[in-house]
């Protein structure tokens, strides 16, 4: 085992701000699974319905199914706006499959075929529609001088996180993606082999499912303010979650709880 702490860190709403790119990249997705009826009804300016529903998003497939929501005005979605609670939102999830009779999987094939389209054949423009969050670039890279590794776990394919975090100049210790399984399962395969000194995500229901999660019931984990919460997500948070502010992520990691 590794002596040296790890800090382990979600992807999208934390280190990067892709919401042009998803919406770009869902779009592009419906497209090719519905045919032209998608290109004339869903606009190419990211629309604020799917903004607003990002929060609720925990795999990519379920953006392609928000684009094709979209198409529908008498949709839930289009009726009542975003999601009230998670037992809404997976049964939207669950009654729009069905209708459409698709499959998570399709879906996940069709966005990251797009992607892969968009990089082979002009990275540049993909790699535009994503922003770094303010400061936490330079973060990351003085973590280095305190001794202290990070790793990225995110459920984007890990192809698409590592264009763009070589495309910051950034390389961390360990990158996994939605292919390595489920953020507790790799995270229970790292304390294995490593010190956890943190996991640091945007979306509270996983780390409320991390603590869940015999052996990891301990992990000191942290809850950023900058990334694609909804509104209630700071409040009450279980012991073991903490709320992360720019100025306490831009402190020494010794002055964190």
């Amino acid at each position: 085992m590794s002596n040296s702490p790890l800090l382990v860190f979600d992807f999208d709403g934390v280190i990067i701000d892709g919401m042009e790119e998803y919406w770009w990249a869902a779009r592009q997705a419906s497209i090719r699974l519905i045919g032209p009826a998608a290109e004339a009804a869903l606009p190419v300016e990211l629309p604020a319905l799917f903004r607003s529903s990002r929060p609720w998003v925990h795999h990519g497939w379920e953006m392609v199914l928000l684009a094709a929501e979209l198409m529908d005005a008498e949709s839930p979605l289009r009726r009542l706006g975003a999601p009230q609670d998670s037992a809404d939102y997976l049964r939207r999830t669950e009654r729009l499959l069905e209708a459409r009779g698709w499959q998570p999987a399709v879906l996940q094939e069709a966005l990251e075929q797009v992607r892969r389209e968009a990089v082979a054949k002009d990275r540049t423009s993909w790699l535009a529609l994503h922003r770094p969050f303010p400061g936490v670039v330079d973060r990351l890279r003085r973590f280095q001088s305190e001794g202290v590794a990070w790793s990225v776990l995110t459920t984007k394919g890990r192809a698409f996180a590592a264009e763009l975090l070589d495309a910051l100049d950034l390389q961390p210790a360990l990158l996994h993606g939605h292919e390595d399984g489920s953020k507790p399962e790799v995270l229970l395969q790292l304390r294995a082999v490593r010190r956890l000194r943190g996991f640091i995500e945007d979306r509270r229901a996983t780390l409320e499912a991390v603590h869940r999660t015999p052996g990891l019931d301990d992990l000191p984990c942290y809850l950023v303010s900058w990334g694609y919460l909804k509104p209630q997500d700071r409040h009450g948070l279980p012991d073991g979650v903490h709320w992360l502010e720019p100025e306490l992520f831009a402190s020494p990691l010794a002055s964190w709880p």
